[in-house]
């Protein structure tokens, strides 16, 4: 394919994302200048009482479903975790969840971080069992970029408490401007960092953060559920974490919204 149409074709691209963004809600002003600066300087935004009671009952009854239904299976689409319930490719199992990927706050953050045509990257759930949940440091992705060179952004959907003792994240603010990666950095990235603080906030908060900064969940000690929903973005020239067309259902397909075809890139 030659240069000037491969151009012409993310052009276009960029225009269908905008449009899509568009009649999703989100502009210039979904976000305030204070809410940008904590994405640009802490690389992370905490938005609370995102979730109704209603809707965090409706979600944890599901969740819960859906992995007795799995049972072995469950997560084996992108990855199991000993120690952890793990639910993925949560788009194809229920509608209820579409709305964790096409909420204009979120999505406005996707889009000042990236700056950039981006796409979905995953749906996943994780909740961490008693004395389990420990992970190093790391970020979502395998090497060190650029400071201002992202290719991706998280963000967690609180369906339950995080608490100080039932496994709650933890991160380093202001790490994802460092251009370096933890494993490089630390002697032992399961370590404590001087700098972390953990992300204890009320259910029905979701938290964005740019998918550079070192975070990793901690053990759960409590024992109390822990039920995190994690939907992410990518620039839309990488591959997703799950291939989204690969995994379609024809059930799925004939429910989404046009928007939300162009942000799963299906």
């Amino acid at each position: 394919m030659s240069r000037g149409l491969s151009d012409r074709i993310r052009e276009a691209s960029i225009v269908r994302m905008q449009e899509a963004l568009s009649r999703l809600g989100v502009s210039g002003n979904t976000l305030t200048c204070r809410q940008k600066a904590s994405l640009d300087q802490e690389g992370y935004l905490v938005l609370p009482d995102v979730m109704s009671t209603r809707q965090l009952g409706n979600y944890r009854l599901r969740l819960d479903q859906l992995y007795e239904q799995e049972g072995e299976l469950a997560g084996l689409e992108l990855t199991q975790e000993v120690g952890c319930r793990r639910l993925t490719n949560l788009i194809n199992k229920d509608a209820m969840f579409d709305c964790c990927m096409t909420y204009p706050p979120v999505l406005a953050a996707v889009s000042h971080i990236l700056q950039g045509d981006f796409k979905t990257n995953s749906l996943n759930f994780r909740d961490p069992m008693p004395g389990y949940g420990l992970q190093r440091l790391h970020s979502d992705h395998e090497v060190a970029v650029i400071p201002g060179h992202y290719l991706k952004v998280n963000s967690l959907w609180l369906v339950d408490e995080q608490s100080s003792d039932n496994g709650p994240t933890r991160l380093v603010p202001g790490s994802h401007l460092s251009g370096q990666h933890p494993r490089d950095a630390m002697r032992n990235h399961h370590d404590r960092h001087p700098d972390e603080i953990h992300l204890i906030h009320r259910a029905g908060a979701v938290i964005i953060f740019n998918a550079h900064i070192w975070h990793g969940g901690t053990r759960n000690i409590s024992g109390q559920f822990r039920r995190t929903l994690h939907a992410s973005y990518i620039l839309r020239d990488h591959p997703q974490q799950l291939n989204e067309r690969e995994h379609l259902r024809p059930v799925t397909a004939d429910r989404l919204s046009q928007e939300l075809r162009a942000l799963m890139d299906v």
